[in-house]
């Protein structure tokens, strides 16, 4: 078998006349064919409908009028939408995924995309495989449920080239497939099938159709426009019947009417909102370093309450370096700047050896480096060694081992290296002897040390055993590592305490490290669980963890048992993970946060969140930016009840007046130019509110939609609407015409819309009439809006086409002002009760 595998240049034509490594999926759709799906919009539907009965009644302009704002509705949707999905391409790139090749003898890391057939592919565990491949080098155990259903992982062993493709679910067979995950083992495999002709490119088809489970706040909005619709359907009814018999308008106008008021009150901006907040909420936390899995999980950062994590790589900088060594009575420490005492050359020797130097373990690299530094050219470093045997990592042994088979009597040579107390217990040593090592062992954890225990042994049976409990193991010293805290971390650790949301740390390590490093970071080292506690407990279930914040000596399947406590006793719990065996935890987690540099592809695929560079600082920011998204969907829905209610008031008000309609179809939309940018827009670009990580978690379950929240944006709307029938009522009092009365409403209305934008901002009570916001789109709306307005007003065509007069004396100027400052007046009083 050639390892160089392919040429570059041959990969780069396979490419071409293959095609990328990609599922059958859904094409993107041309640019018509969008076009098309737009006009299914219920708001066009009511344009066009409104257009047709302005030229049956025979005023062609305003038909003309509203029959352009399709147009000009459908190229705002467009765009909006492409704004959407530029948004998520950009996401779905940063979360391509990738996987380590051979090309031209060299090893690469390349997007899945661009694997073809013939590459070789380098496989290990927590892989997710790339393309359908024959393993020719190596033993592994793949998941491939995904494709036979059962939850068994299958053995896969080396098979020639000349064996017929078999099918997924064979035991013992060469044959790895594509979309399945590595569990166990390693090994190297060349790539047979790719895309649509790999074995779950049959069903790639059926996989891209399935529509994923609605949010909480999907199915919330769904049930609030619902019944909005229907409110909507019964009101329109009402008004056509008054416009009969209150009005007696002929049919055409009565249909007008009901028309009009469909147009008000159709919470047609909801949708668009969740839409446009998650998609670009999702891309402003992959700027952050925080790629989303899953969409749902955005909504539920704000009410997380606990963040259960790992210590190494995420609290810590993952960069281990060697520091301190114990044998006996002696102690080496690196600060020292010398050379290395003989009576530590043996213990460094046998930690070298337990290690492997292909490994990217931070604490194997630590201990080949502190061996290159001090026994490079001596006979104590063997690096033409290779091992005949590899006992892995597996509780309840917490430590691993290599063997080597020498010239010697005894011929098979044992390096061991791991959890001190696992290494004492293969040594057998002496009760007095582990009671004074386990001394200096707590000494070295309390003083924020990571130690390993070292032992070497030798066995002359001409069979390995199964257990390393049957070599005679000696004992030859600790070795003691460093891994400092990430700057900012404590700072973070700070911020999470300060936003009602308790850290917990779980790692594997010795208690005593692990109260160290939680000193060192700010985390409370006053009660801490191990695992060996967790096991002795009768009913784990009935534990209360709520005092709990470090959990030490843990193994993977007790932080899946931690998270279940956790969840029962109500919390929200967002938990990190990088390994395979993580995968349950944080499948289990409310929000699974896997690594992205360190964590296997089992772990982030089980993950809703991936950290692209391993730091809780990161995290702290997608926590951040989680609350600030919910808190700005809040504001936009409350906004969009709020300003909603007034246009159907004053649609019902032209029935029953008389005469016509105060608010028409044409006035409705150019109103909802200025209404929809402001919902979808505006406030998803709407700065953190000050005092937000100062909060406590909002409640689980808890919805923008509930009535609790829709309390004030209601009466809002309803003190606008009343200040309106009020000034309408003592305008048509004044004898002036309707035209004005309707010039004098449309004004106020606009302007009215840009207060409640103001008042529905969840900025601090003090800063609402700063209109110097960090928002660009606030400051173009503010800038923009007035001038359309005076647009609007000052070109006689247009005022003339909308059926507007001119505000020509001084008290319809009056008029305007004292309404408007009425408006502003009655909302800062809203706003300033809602906050007491």
């Amino acid at each position: 078998m050639d390892f160089r595998g392919l040429d570059p240049s041959d990969a780069r034509r396979i490419l071409e006349e293959e095609g990328e490594n990609l599922l059958p999926q859904e094409r993107s759709q041309p640019f018509f064919r969008k076009i098309l799906s737009l006009l299914s919009e219920p708001m066009l539907f009511l344009l066009l409908g409104g257009g047709v009965l302005y030229f049956f009644l025979g005023d062609r302009s305003e038909g003309v009028i509203l029959l352009s704002f399709v147009i000009v509705v459908l190229a705002m949707t467009y765009f909006q939408k492409r704004k959407t999905e530029q948004a998520l391409t950009a996401l779905a790139q940063v979360a391509a995924p990738r996987t380590t090749v051979i090309r031209g003898g060299v090893r690469m890391i390349i997007p899945v995309r661009q694997v073809v057939r013939g590459d070789l592919v380098v496989l290990s565990e927590g892989d997710r495989v790339p393309a359908d491949l024959r393993l020719f080098e190596g033993r592994l155990q793949a998941d491939e449920s995904i494709l036979t259903g059962e939850s068994l992982p299958v053995l896969k062993l080396p098979g020639s080239d000349n064996l017929p493709f078999g099918g997924p679910g064979d035991a013992a067979s060469p044959f790895v497939f594509a979309g399945t995950m590595v569990t166990w083992g390693s090994g190297m495999a060349i790539v047979q099938a790719t895309g649509g002709k790999t074995a779950i490119g049959g069903i790639g088809g059926a996989l891209s159709g399935i529509t994923p489970t609605p949010s909480l706040l999907e199915r919330d909005s769904g049930r609030f426009i619902r019944i909005a619709s229907l409110i909507g359907l019964a009101l329109a009814s009402v008004d056509f019947l008054l416009f009969r018999a209150v009005a007696h308008r002929d049919l055409l106008k009565s249909l007008l009417g009901g028309l009009a008021l469909v147009m008000a009150i159709l919470p047609e901006e909801i949708p668009v909102i969740l839409t446009v907040f998650f998609a670009l909420g999702s891309w402003r936390l992959a700027r952050k370093n925080v790629l989303v899995k899953r969409m749902s999980a955005v909504e539920v950062l704000g009410a997380v309450t606990v963040l259960a994590v790992d210590k190494t790589g995420t609290l810590t900088e993952n960069r281990m370096s060697l520091e301190t060594a114990v044998v006996g009575e002696h102690v080496f420490q690196t600060s020292d700047n010398g050379s290395l005492p003989e009576e530590f050359h043996r213990i460094i020797e046998y930690a070298v050896l337990a290690s492997s130097p292909q490994s990217e373990d931070p604490m194997d690299k630590a201990i080949s480096s502190f061996g290159k530094r001090f026994l490079s050219g001596t006979e104590h470093l063997h690096e033409g060694w290779n091992p005949v045997k590899v006992y892995s990592l597996e509780p309840p042994i917490l430590a691993m081992a290599r063997v080597f088979e020498t010239s010697e009597e005894r011929p098979y040579l044992f390096a061991t290296k791991g959890a001190p107390e696992s290494v004492l217990d293969l040594c057998h040593l002496p009760s007095e002897e582990v009671t004074l090592l386990n001394l200096k062992i707590e000494s070295l954890a309390r003083q924020g040390f990571r130690v390993l225990g070292v032992a070497t042994g030798r066995i002359a049976s001409p069979s390995l055993p199964d257990n390393l409990h049957q070599v005679p193991f000696s004992f030859l010293g600790l070795l003691g590592f460093r891994d400092l805290p990430r700057k900012g971390v404590r700072e973070a650790i700070g911020e999470c305490q300060g936003a009602g949301i308790r850290v917990i740390m779980m790692t594997g390590d010795h208690p005593e490290t692990a109260r160290s490093v939680a000193r060192a970071v700010g985390i409370p080292d006053r009660n801490l669980l191990t695992g060996a506690t967790l096991d002795s407990l009768v009913d784990p279930d009935t534990i209360s963890l709520k005092e709990i914040s470090i959990c030490a000596r843990l193994r993977p399947e007790q932080k899946l048992r931690l998270v279940e406590i956790l969840k029962k006793n109500g919390d929200i719990v967002a938990m990190t993970g990088d390994g395979v065996n993580d995968a349950p935890a944080l499948k289990a987690a409310n929000i699974g946060i896997s690594m992205g540099r360190k964590g296997t592809d089992v772990a982030r695929q089980a993950a809703s969140l991936v950290l692209m560079e391993d730091s809780f600082l990161d995290l702290v920011e997608g926590l951040r930016m989680g609350r600030r998204i919910v808190d700005n969907i809040t504001s936009a829905i409350r906004f969009a009840v709020a300003v909603h209610i007034p246009l159907v008031g004053l649609g019902l008000l032209g029935a029953v007046y008389g005469g016509g309609l105060i608010l028409t179809p044409v006035d409705i939309v150019l109103l909802q130019f200025v209404i929809d940018p402001s919902c979808s827009l505006l406030f998803e670009a709407e700065p953190e509110r000050k005092g937000l990580m100062r909060e406590p978690p909002h409640p689980p379950g808890r919805s923008p939609f509930e009535w609790g929240s829709l309390k004030a944006p209601l009466g809002q709307g309803l003190l606008i609407t009343l200040i309106f029938l009020l000034a309408i009522e003592t305008f048509f009092s004044f004898g002036w015409s309707r035209e004005n009365i309707r010039t004098i409403v449309f004004i106020s209305l606009v302007l009215s819309i840009l207060l409640l934008i103001l008042f529905s901002r969840k900025s601090d009570n003090r800063e609402i009439l700063n209109l110097r916001s960090d928002n660009p789109v606030f400051r173009k709306i503010f800038l923009l809006v007035p001038f359309f307005l005076l647009l609007l007003y000052s070109v006689p065509f247009l005022r003339q086409n909308l059926g507007w007069g001119r505000i020509a004396t001084a008290g319809q100027v009056l008029g305007v002002i004292g309404l408007v400052a009425t408006l502003g007046i009655s909302l800062l009083g809203i706003r300033f009760a809602e906050k007491k």
